[in-house]
């Protein structure tokens, strides 16, 4: 990715995303004490780096991101980042991803919801709190450049 990288306004995500990448995962890995992940995105309006901790929700090597900013009645600004610049990377713990990501509809996305739920369950608290349906991402990995 390039672009100049504008850490988050916020003192208590920008800490933990310095201190989950400084560490490998192994520092600040948590939220709410469940297990986190740090996406790397592009900003939509500004195409800066911008990165942001979120649960874990990991199946088979590719990843799961809820857009649910906590049932507020919007999508978070990192939403609008993947949608539109949908390669990013994934961290998790000291492995860094380049991924792809996609919202997902339909059956699909009622899966992805269901172990988004199993992996933080306040997620399900969240749909009740707003009448959008909370936007679920798939994250999967590209293929290695070849030499």
């Amino acid at each position: 990715m390039t672009g100049e990288y504008v850490p988050s306004p916020r003192d208590h995500v920008r800490t933990q995303v310095e201190e989950y990448e400084a560490s490998d995962g192994t520092r600040n890995n948590t939220m709410l004490g469940y297990p986190i992940v740090v996406l790397t995105t592009t900003g939509a309006k500004t195409g800066a780096i911008r990165k942001i901790a979120l649960m874990r929700v990991e199946h088979e090597g590719r990843w799961a991101v809820v857009a649910s900013m906590g049932g507020a009645p919007k999508n978070p600004v990192w939403y609008h980042n993947l949608v539109a610049h949908p390669r990013a990377v994934v961290q998790d713990g000291a492995a860094r991803v380049d991924i792809v990501a996609r919202e997902l509809a339909g059956d699909e996305r009622a899966e992805w919801w269901e172990r988004a739920v199993a992996a933080f369950p306040n997620y399900a608290e969240y749909q009740k709190r707003t009448s959008r349906q909370i936007p679920v991402f798939l994250l999967e990995p590209l293929p290695a450049p070849t030499p």
